[in-house]
């Protein structure tokens, strides 16, 4: 396990023991009801501030980067403008959805060769190879200039100030802040913007970014130029050259941001809608088509059998992820195969329904960590956003450029370096990302837009979300806060697969033991956990109504507030 996976696991346990146990079907708080705007997100500020955006007359877009720009500064162990961020928009006035890739490239001068000859056979975690184009900034100017309906000096005004004046560190975010200490303290540019006295800020403390609010000012002025160019351009090249990175003016300066189309598949009547790869969101798509000709209402949540049926559907989804996923700029990848019914059934014939699957590989498809915030907003017109973003690991790379006041991601590190592999590196070339938004459409309008955060739980987590609301009849809180399993162990899209004696299931104590017990019986290994990683939030809208039901899962700090 990476060090810095095992400390942000180890201070999730920490802070589980004082949290309630989520149990099957239960909601651990209400659910917030609202007639005209909304916004889930996992610090209650950022949500305010995305609030107060759709109060003011703005539109979902606008709330969403006012929302996403708060969380950045409110919550840096997860999300940032050093790091990448995904989009789904539904529009309203055209009754379309829309798709944004905002996660960068490779630096153009990294290379398989460059790594050979510096003897290594992965990318290092942390340090300045493990650099791609940060995406975030970007992101938000391609949703502003397409949607949007007012400027960025309004948008990031609010965060400019709590960066300033300070803004209160909630509890489950100063606890992934105090694991990260040593890594901070490593580091001269994310010293003086994370640490105070040596030490990170403990949950009810006031902290100041001022160098970040420098930093959003920049943007604030000129727009994306005053990230990608400029003097913030400029010290993250200056870094980049002092640190023996890759990065060059041009790899920033040339970066855009793509739209994109969202792919889908049907369960239960409804459209459930994914991002393409480079993203793993077609995984949980794959994961419904195998599940969809089971009952499982007639199973329920605490039935062995479905637990069973639901891991060994990962296990044939995560196995073509391994394989197939990459940027489609680079590879063709067989998305439309790999989310059809009849490759779904093709599969189907590999899963035992008595006995654990070991050594699982992907089909033929025939072709030629995670550290993340999810955010969405939906509003009075019932624009919808569905966004995702994040550092990879906690803090990114663990470097940040001086002056700046934040770190810069990582998500280079999941390229892999072997040059038969599908995600291989190449200069230019977006890495396999682990972050996805989601969306639901019934009969063509907004039903449900909703998330899921913690890498490889992304997709693990979207499935048992739409099962609890869509097979067990659970609420949008219940959803979300009803016990769940991950399971770890799978193929990894690095070209590096893990050990996997058929993996690990990861139970959260509200999984009855019954149920713990028949699943060892069918050749599983099932370790218990208070707290699965994850974090979860999510807006309903009613058909009939048009009454907005949102919930934000009680294992984070977020809020679901409305109006």
């Amino acid at each position: 396990m990476r060090p810095a996976l095992a400390a942000l696991l180890f201070a999730s346990a920490l802070l589980a023991a004082d949290r309630p146990t989520p149990l099957p079907g239960q909601a651990l708080r209400s659910e917030t009801v609202a007639n005209n705007g909304m916004v889930c997100a996992s610090h209650p500020l950022a949500a305010q501030i995305g609030l107060e955006v759709l109060k003011n007359g703005g539109n979902a877009v606008d709330a969403a980067i006012a929302t996403s720009a708060a969380m950045g500064l409110m919550e840096p162990t997860s999300c940032g403008i050093g790091g990448d961020l995904f989009a789904i928009v539904y529009d309203a006035k055209t009754k379309k959805l829309h798709g944004l890739n905002a996660s960068g490239p490779a630096p153009r001068k990294a290379t398989l060769e460059y790594f050979k000859q510096k003897k290594l056979d992965a990318i290092p975690e942390r340090g300045p190879l493990s650099w791609s184009v940060p995406g975030c900034v970007e992101g938000w100017d391609q949703l502003r200039a397409k949607f949007g309906s007012k400027k960025f000096s309004e948008l990031l005004a609010p965060t400019i100030r709590y960066a300033e004046e300070g803004f209160v560190v909630t509890e489950v975010i100063a606890g992934y802040w105090k694991a990260s200490e040593r890594m901070l303290s490593g580091d001269a540019g994310l010293t003086e913007a994370f640490l105070r006295n040596g030490r990170a800020p403990r949950a009810g403390e006031l902290f100041k970014n001022p160098l970040l609010g420098a930093s959003l000012k920049r943007i604030a002025d000129h727009g994306r130029d005053g990230f990608y160019k400029g003097e913030t351009a400029n010290a993250i090249v200056k870094l980049s050259d002092a640190k023996g990175g890759l990065f060059t003016k041009e790899d920033l300066a040339d970066f855009h941001a793509e739209w994109i189309d969202p792919v889908s598949t049907q369960y239960r009547g409804y459209d459930v809608w994914e991002l393409p790869p480079p993203g793993q969101g077609i995984a949980a798509l794959q994961m419904l088509n195998l599940l969809e000709p089971h009952d499982l209402a007639k199973l329920g949540p605490t039935s062995p059998d479905y637990w069973h049926l639901l891991v060994e559907a990962k296990k044939l989804a995560y196995a073509d992820r391994a394989k197939y996923y990459t940027d489609p700029k680079f590879a063709k990848v067989p998305t439309d195969t790999l989310i059809s019914k009849g490759y779904a059934a093709e599969r189907a014939r590999l899963i035992d329904p008595k006995k654990a699957g070991v050594g699982v590989t992907a089909g033929d498809a025939k072709v030629g960590k995670a550290d993340t915030i999810y955010l969405c907003v939906v509003d009075k017109d019932r624009n919808c956003v569905s966004l995702i973003q994040s550092n990879y690991a906690g803090f990114g790379s663990g470097l940040a450029a001086p002056g700046t006041g934040f770190g810069i991601q990582n998500r280079g590190c999941l390229f892999a370096l072997d040059e038969t592999h599908a995600n291989r590196l190449e200069g230019g070339k977006r890495p396999f990302h682990t972050i996805i938004p989601a969306m639901v459409t019934k009969d063509g309008a907004p039903f449900f837009v909703f998330g899921v955060m913690g890498g490889d739980m992304q997709p693990q987590g979207h499935v048992q979300v739409l099962v609890n609301m869509l097979d067990f009849g659970m609420g949008v809180q219940a959803a979300g806060d009803a016990a769940r399993v991950e399971h770890v162990g799978s193929a990894t899209p690095t070209g590096k697969p893990e050990a996997e004696r058929g993996g690990t299931i990861q139970a959260e104590l509200g999984i009855p033991d019954a149920v713990v017990k028949e699943l060892e019986a069918r050749g599983h290994i099932v370790k218990r956990v208070k707290v699965n990683g994850g974090g979860y939030q999510g807006i309903r809208i009613e058909p009939k109504s048009g009454v907005l039901r949102g919930g934000t899962e009680s294992r984070k700090d977020g809020a679901a507030v409305g109006y």
